[in-house]
């Protein structure tokens, strides 16, 4: 409703402009809030307010002129002017009945189809194959999941890149324990030994302090690795076969969308590297200081005033990030023909993405129509409110956490339906689990810091998956009462959308805004407004359900129009966890 109220509104600020009322250059945003009293309409602006001063009018009698500028819509029933000059709309019954009827008849709710897809590069989880993957990469892999999902399901081409980090100096160390342990061990053996990254990067890490000898075969198997040696390239691909498949086992366990064809690591770039060099030196963009090739912008200097570098190749020869990065742009923009590319990745990166971007579009690897975007997130922290980690200080793995909140949502789960089978419970406890894991981290707003705290992302009360999962078996639960499948409402239930009471016309309301809703995720990557709208929707529908009868009022066409209202939300509340990642379940 506020995509089609704004332009009336500017509209009706254009046609003041034109005839003299408003100066010209009276162009602040249009801002358009939800009353909080029904009773006042169901939208209002302030512009009158912004713009009095500049008229040399009363607010009331500017509100009063823009009132009789606005152009007709069916979706308005009618505008007033409330208090100093706030003006509120209202909406057209007959209008919330027809949306409703087109949400209910349509697969995507009627969420308008963009006139001109886009096509979209996500980048997101990239964890590093030398480790297993860690709780500092969960926020990553499930905010950017539940983005592509979203873009997806608007009908854009999104392409995902998992830019996994497999190559660098660390691979010549893990090459040689490699080579060292298939001398020593049998082949079930290593491959337990694989089975725990960790322990054996840390091993590895050992042996390269430990032994100059080691350490001298690792930096020459770098060096064959980088020049293309068969044998350290098929050492390398057994590793990151192996990495990959620990990584591939937990986007499953997590039921994020993201593949063994998602894969594009930073070695896919290696052979472009130089040529990044080349062009920048072509540009006129480089200059060497210290031995170093580097790229100086004056729009990034450090606290004494002087531009920072972005360094694509050191002194030794050696490239570095902001190298690949920027090979990475191109291909993204070129290859890909990306419109818009997302990065999702850890906030403290954000000076990193402003300079790589700067000197992308200065050397020509990026147009000026291509969208880039930085999407930031905070930490998730512990309890003491610093990085998440385990008794004894070490890194989380993410695997433990999952099995952790599985365990945990099975405990939970069994003690509230004891009857159950045990299959069924872990069913249960693994959508629950695993959704308020998920949840928890969605719910917040992408760029702030949050605790992790299994008590509360696991309870039934607020804003959590369990409460929201609940929230959709209760309402899938009037249609089983009904001996009714949700797929045969638009067929055996006929008749008008009939809102009478204030809590059906609420519900209904809130049901028509999820077009609104997923177009803030998708243009600004922040699920929590879908994660804020389904709770929302979840504590409207609840006080229907308390206040309104479904299957127990006596009027056929007032039980019809109940029906299908908890129809709409029903679809919308699987939906809305579908995009986020969730499982809805048909009962808890």
């Amino acid at each position: 409703m506020k995509d089609r109220l704004i332009p009336l509104i500017e509209h009706a600020l254009d046609t003041l402009r034109d005839n003299g009322t408003l100066p010209g250059d009276a162009r602040p945003p249009v801002q358009i809030d939800r009353t909080k009293d029904k009773s006042h309409g169901d939208f209002a602006t302030n512009i009158a307010l912004m713009l009095a001063k500049p008229a040399g009018l009363k607010p009331r009698d500017l509100a009063q002129s823009l009132i009789e500028a606005l152009p007709d819509d069916p979706a308005v029933a009618k505008v007033e002017i409330a208090g100093p000059g706030f003006i509120n709309f209202f909406q057209a019954a007959q209008w919330l009945n027809g949306q409703l009827e087109a949400a209910l008849d349509d697969p995507y709710l009627a969420v308008p189809r963009p006139e001109n897809a886009q096509t979209v590069v996500v980048d997101y989880s990239s964890p590093n194959l030398a480790k297993e993957m860690h709780v500092g990469h969960l926020r990553s892999t499930i905010i950017g999941d539940a983005v592509v999902r979203t873009l997806s399901f608007l009908g854009h081409k999104v392409v995902p890149q998992n830019h996994v980090g497999d190559w660098g100096t660390q691979f010549g160390m893990l090459l040689a324990y490699l080579e060292e342990q298939k001398d020593q061990e049998s082949g079930e053996q290593l491959n337990r030994e694989l089975g725990d990254l960790e322990n054996f990067y840390r091993a590895a890490k050992q042996r390269f302090d430990e032994s100059p000898e080691f350490a001298d075969r690792a930096r020459a198997l770098v060096v064959k690795l980088q020049s293309g040696d068969d044998y350290c390239l098929s050492l390398w691909r057994e590793f990151n076969q192996v990495s990959l498949s620990h990584c591939d086992a937990v986007y499953r366990r997590l039921g994020v969308t993201l593949g063994p064809d998602d894969v594009r690591g930073e070695s896919a770039y290696n052979d472009d590297l130089a040529r990044v060099v080349a062009d920048l030196d072509k540009a006129g963009l480089l200059t060497e200081d210290q031995g170093a090739q580097c790229v100086f912008l004056d729009e990034f200097k450090n606290k004494d005033g002087d531009p920072l570098p972005v360094i694509v190749r050191k002194a030794d020869g050696g490239y570095l990030y902001a190298t690949t990065d920027l090979a990475a742009l191109r291909y993204r923009a070129g290859t890909l023909g990306a419109d818009r590319i997302l990065y999702f990745v850890d906030q403290r990166q954000a000076l990193h993405f402003q300079q790589i971007f700067t000197v992308a579009r200065r050397a020509g690897f990026v147009g000026e129509g291509v969208d880039l975007a930085h999407m930031g997130f905070g930490t998730m922290n512990g309890p003491d409110g610093r990085p998440f980690k385990t008794r004894d200080g070490g890194t989380v793995k993410l695997i433990d956490l999952l099995d952790e909140a599985e365990q945990r949502a099975y405990d939970l789960v069994r003690s509230k339906n004891a009857d159950l089978e045990d299959g069924e419970l872990r069913d249960i406890a693994r959508s629950v689990g695993i959704g308020a894991v998920k949840y928890a981290d969605l719910s917040k707003n992408r760029s702030s810091d949050y605790i992790f705290d299994f008590n509360q992302m696991l309870s039934f009360d607020g804003n959590t998956a369990p409460y929201l999962l609940y929230a959709y078996t209760r309402v899938v639960s009037v249609f089983r009462k009904a001996g009714l499948a949700l797929d045969q409402v638009q067929s055996q239930v006929s008749g008008d959308f009939q809102l009478e009471h204030d809590a059906e016309q609420a519900l209904a309301a809130r049901l028509v805004q999820f077009g609104e809703v997923i177009g803030q995720v998708a243009d600004k990557g922040q699920p929590h407004f879908l994660c804020a709208y389904l709770y929302d929707l979840a504590g409207l529908f609840s006080a229907f359900y308390e206040h309104c009868p479904i299957l127990a009022v006596d009027d056929p066409a007032i039980r019809a129009s109940r029906l299908k209202l908890a129809a709409l939300t029903a679809r919308t509340l699987s939906r809305g966890l579908a995009l986020l990642g969730l499982t809805p379940l048909e009962r808890m």
